[in-house]
C-alpha cells in the first residue's frame, strides 16, 4: 500500500511539473510578443500560443495516462486475485456480499426444495424418537406425576401443569413432529411441535444440552421455511404449490450447523482442553481401539480425543462449505458422528447432524436420484431393440439439450455473474424488483445470525449464571469441554426455632444433579425444598420432624472439574433462602475454581498412578479447601490403611476419637482412624490441598464375586438398544393414552414411584 501511494504521488508531481512548464512557456510567449509590433505579430501570436498549449497538453497526457493505467491495472489485478480465491473457496462472487441489495437477491433467489424436504422428513422422524428419550416421555409419571417434584425453570413465571395436562402437551408435540415428518399442514404442525418443545425445554435448566438447544432452533427455522414443497402431503394435496424455495431457507439451517461446529471447535482451542484433562481414559473404548495399536492410551487421549477433535470441530464446517474439499471431508464427518453415537449417550444428535450433511451437496439431488432409479427400472421392462432406439434418441436429445444448457449457462454468467452458482444445473430468473417483504426477511436473517453469534459470548451480561464456567450449559456450545466428578453433596436444614440440624437426601425432590454446579439452580432447589416442607408441615404438623417452618438451608457440594482437586462449589455458611442472587451480578457465595493450583495436576496424575499400583483396591482422593473453612469427614469402616498427607498450605486436624488437635504443614502425613468423624480446618491466607489414601476391603470381596459371574458385554449391542427404545416408546404412548382417558372419562392413572436412594 505504501509503494502504491508513493507511485501515485510521483505521478501527480510529474503532472504538476508539466503544467508548470506549460504555464511558463505560455508566459514567455506572451512576453516576447508584447515587445514586437502588435499589428505585425498579432496573428502569429495567437497561432503560436494555441500550438504551444496543445503541445503541452499532449505531453502532459502522454506522461500521466500510462502511469494512471498502470495503477488501475495493478489494483484490478489485486482485486481479481482476491475475488478468484473467494470464488474458489465459496463458489460465489465477492460482489454478492458487498452490498445489502446484492445479498438480498442472493438470499431470495429461488432454488429447488428437494434437499430441504428430505432434511425435514429426517428431522421430524428424529424428534419422534427423541421425545420418548431425552424429552422424558418414557418417564412422564416420574417427572411430572409427583406434586412435590422440583423443577428449575429459566423464568420463575414458568409453572408446571398437572400430570394429565403435561401428557396432553406431549401429545400435541408428538402430533406436531408427525406433521413435520409427513409435511401435512406444515405451519400448524411446526407450531404444535415448537411451542410445547420450548416450554418443556425452558421448564428444567438441568436438562439442557447443546443438541436440545439445537433441535429447538431448527424447529423455529423450519416454522418460517417452505420445507413442505417436496415429498409432503401438502404438495400432494396441492400440486400447484411451487417446487422452489428462497435460498435463505437453506442458508439459515446451514449457518446454524456451521456455527455449531465452529464454536464447538473454538471452545476446545484452549489450554484447558488441549492439555488433555477433560476426556481422560476415553481411548479405552472399543471405537478408538485402532488408535491404540500405534499409540499408548495417554497419547491416544491427548492426540486423538483432544487435539484431533478440536481441529476437526473447528475446520470441518469450512471443508464442507468449500466444494473442492467437500467430498474428502464427508467420510470424516460421517465417521465422526457414528463414533459419537457409540461413545456417548447423546440421543438423536449424531443422526440429526448426519441428516443435514446432504444439504451441502446441492438442491435437487433427490430428484436426480428418483429419475435415475426410474430409468433403470424402465430399461429392465423394455426389450433390447427398443432400448437401443430409445437410447439413440435420448443421446441426440441430450446432446442438443447439453449444448443449449451450455449456451444458457454462458449467457447467465455474462448477464448475471453475481448469482451464478457452479453447482447449480439451472439458473432461475431472479426478480430484480425489490419489495419490502424481501428486505424485511433479509433483515431478520441477518439479525438471527448476529444473535446466534453473540449469545455464546454474552456472559459478561448474565454474570449470575457464571460459576466455574461462563453461562448455563446448552446455548454456549461447550460440547464435552468439561467433565465433573462430584463426591459429596450435603443439604443441611436448620430448624431456627430450636436450633436443631437435619440432613436431606440431595435427590429427595429431583432426579438431576447439574443443579449442584450452578448457583441459580442451587437457590431454586433450596426454595423448592422450603415450599415442600411448608406443604408437609401444614398437611401433617405432628408428623413433621421440624417444629416450625422457620428454617435455613445450607448446601455444601464437593466437586472436581477436569482432573483438579475436589473443592467446594458454594459457601456452606450462607443460607440460600436469604442469599442474594441476580442475573446481572456475580454471585458472592459461589466459590471460584482454584485455578492457582493448576500447576499441580501433572503431579496428581503421578501420585494417582503410584497409589493405584499398590494393589487392585487401593485408591486416592485429592482435596483442596479455602481459608477459614472446615471439612467434616466420616471415615467408613469399609476402608482400611487410611492416611492424610498435606501437599500445600496449613491445616488443623482434629478427630472425635482424640481430644487433641494437630497442626500439619506441607509434606506431613498422619494415619486416620476409621468409623469416626474428623475435622480439617484450613488456616492461613492461602488455600490448602491434601490427599487421602486408602484401601477398600468391601470392594475387594465384592470384586471377587463379580469376577466369577461377569459376562463380557457385546461391542455393538444394537438389538438390545432397539428393544430398550421400543419399550421406552411403549411407556411413552401409554402415558399419553392414560392422560387422555383420565381427562375424558376419569380413569385413574397408574403411577410409578421414583427411587430416591
Amino acid at each position: 500500500m505504501e509503494s502504491e501511494k508513493e507511485k501515485t504521488l510521483d505521478t501527480l508531481k510529474t503532472a504538476s511539473e508539466i503544467l508548470g512548464n506549460s504555464n511558463e512557456t505560455e508566459h514567455q510567449l506572451e512576453t516576447k510578443t508584447e515587445s514586437e509590433d502588435p499589428e505585425t505579430v498579432k496573428d502569429s501570436k495567437e497561432t503560436q500560443k494555441e500550438t504551444t498549449i496543445k503541445q503541452c497538453k499532449k505531453s502532459k497526457e502522454a506522461s500521466i495516462k500510462p502511469r494512471i493505467k498502470q495503477l488501475v491495472s495493478e489494483k484490478e489485478v489485486n482485486n481479481s486475485a482476491v475475488e478468484r480465491i473467494f470464488k474458489y473457496l465459496t463458489d460465489y462472487e465477492v460482489e454478492t456480499f458487498q452490498t445489502y441489495g446484492n445479498f438480498r437477491k442472493w438470499l431470495q433467489r429461488p432454488v429447488d426444495a428437494a434437499t430441504l424436504g428430505v432434511f425435514r422428513m429426517f428431522y421430524g422422524a428424529a424428534m419422534l424418537i427423541d421425545m420418548a428419550e431425552e424429552r422424558g416421555g418414557g418417564n412422564l409419571d416420574v417427572r411430572f406425576g409427583e406434586p412435590l417434584h422440583c423443577h428449575f425453570p429459566l423464568f420463575d413465571s414458568i409453572q408446571v401443569f398437572s400430570f394429565p395436562i403435561m401428557g396432553c402437551i406431549y401429545l400435541c408435540m408428538w402430533l406436531g413432529a408427525i406433521g413435520i415428518m409427513l409435511g401435512y399442514r406444515f405451519r400448524l404442525s411446526c407450531l404444535a411441535f415448537v411451542i410445547p418443545y420450548w416450554y418443556i425445554f425452558l421448564l428444567d435448566k438441568p436438562a439442557w444440552n447443546n443438541h436440545s438447544y439445537l433441535f429447538g432452533l431448527v424447529g423455529i427455522l423450519l416454522l418460517f421455511s417452505q420445507a413442505n414443497r417436496y415429498c409432503s402431503l401438502d404438495k400432494y394435496l396441492n400440486p400447484a404449490m411451487p417446487s422452489t424455495v428462497p435460498y435463505w431457507n437453506y442458508f439459515l439451517i446451514k449457518f446454524q450447523f456451521f456455527l455449531l461446529y465452529m464454536y464447538a471447535g473454538m471452545k476446545k482451542l484452549t489450554a484447558e482442553w488441549l492439555s488433555g484433562y477433560a476426556m481422560s481414559s476415553l481411548s479405552r473404548h472399543w471405537v478408538l481401539s485402532p488408535f491404540r495399536w500405534i499409540l499408548s492410551e495417554d497419547l491416544a487421549d491427548l492426540l486423538i480425543v483432544h487435539w484431533f477433535t478440536a481441529i476437526f470441530d473447528f475446520s470441518i464446517a469450512f471443508f464442507m462449505t468449500c466444494s473442492k474439499t467437500r467430498l474428502l471431508a464427508t467420510p470424516f464427518m460421517v465417521s465422526f458422528h457414528l463414533m459419537n453415537s457409540r461413545l456417548f449417550v447423546i440421543g438423536m444428535f449424531p443422526w440429526v447432524c448426519l441428516a443435514q450433511v446432504p444439504m451441502f451437496f446441492g438442491f435437487d439431488w433427490p430428484r436426480k436420484l428418483n429419475r435415475e432409479n426410474f430409468n433403470k427400472f424402465y430399461k429392465k421392462l423394455m426389450k433390447k431393440d427398443k432400448l437401443q432406439n430409445e437410447d439413440e434418441k435420448k443421446a441426440k436429445m441430450n446432446g442438443s439439450q447439453k449444448a443449449t444448457n451450455q449456451i444458457q449457462e454462458i449467457k447467465d454468467k455474462s448477464e448475471n455473474p453475481i448469482f451464478y452458482c457452479k453447482g447449480c444445473q439451472k439458473q432461475l430468473n431472479i426478480n430484480n424488483k425489490c419489495n419490502k417483504t424481501e428486505y424485511l426477511q433479509t433483515f431478520f436473517v441477518l439479525f438471527y445470525c448476529a444473535l446466534q453469534l453473540f449469545l455464546p459470548y454474552s456472559h459478561f451480561i448474565t454474570k449470575g449464571y457464571n460459576n466455574w464456567t461462563n453461562g448455563l450449559y446448552g446455548y454456549s456450545w461447550d460440547m464435552m469441554v468439561h467433565s465433573y466428578n462430584t463426591i459429596m453433596t450435603t443439604i443441611k436444614v436448620v430448624d431456627n426455632s430450636n436450633n436443631k440440624t437435619h440432613y436431606l437426601n440431595p435427590y429427595a425432590f429431583t432426579e438431576y444433579d447439574r443443579w449442584m454446579k450452578y448457583a441459580d439452580m442451587a437457590q431454586q432447589y433450596a426454595k423448592c425444598i422450603k415450599r415442600n416442607i411448608d406443604y408437609e408441615h401444614q398437611r401433617n404438623p405432628r408428623g413433621s420432624p421440624l417444629s416450625s417452618t422457620n428454617i435455613s438451608i445450607y448446601i455444601d457440594v464437593w466437586c472436581s472439574m477436569n482432573g483438579r482437586f475436589q473443592q467446594r462449589v458454594f459457601d456452606p455458611r450462607v443460607d440460600l433462602l436469604t442469599a442474594d442472587w441476580s442475573v446481572f451480578k456475580r454471585t458472592p457465595w459461589s466459590l471460584p475454581l482454584l485455578t492457582e493450583l493448576n500447576h499441580m495436576r501433572p503431579r496428581l496424575r503421578n501420585i494417582a498412578d503410584d497409589v493405584l499400583s499398590w494393589n487392585n483396591y487401593s485408591d486416592v482422593m485429592f482435596v483442596a479447601d479455602f481459608p477459614g473453612l472446615t471439612l467434616d469427614h466420616f471415615i467408613s469402616p469399609d476402608l482400611t490403611n487410611v492416611s492424610l498427607t498435606i501437599l500445600e498450605g496449613h491445616v488443623r486436624y482434629k478427630s472425635e476419637s482424640d481430644n487433641e488437635s494437630y497442626f500439619l504443614t506441607a509434606g506431613k502425613s498422619i494415619g486416620l482412624p476409621v468409623g469416626v468423624m474428623h475435622h480439617i480446618t484450613t488456616i492461613g491466607m492461602k488455600p490448602s490441598c491434601y490427599l487421602y489414601t486408602y484401601v477398600n476391603k468391601t470392594m475387594e470381596q465384592e470384586n471377587i464375586i463379580i469376577d466369577n459371574t461377569t459376562k463380557e458385554k457385546p461391542l455393538l449391542p444394537l438389538w438390545q438398544e432397539f428393544k430398550t427404545r421400543v419399550e421406552n416408546y411403549k411407556r411413552f404412548l401409554q402415558h399419553m393414552g392414560n392422560c387422555i382417558l383420565y381427562l375424558l372419562y376419569g380413569v385413574p392413572i397408574p403411577m410409578k414411584i421414583r427411587d430416591k436412594d
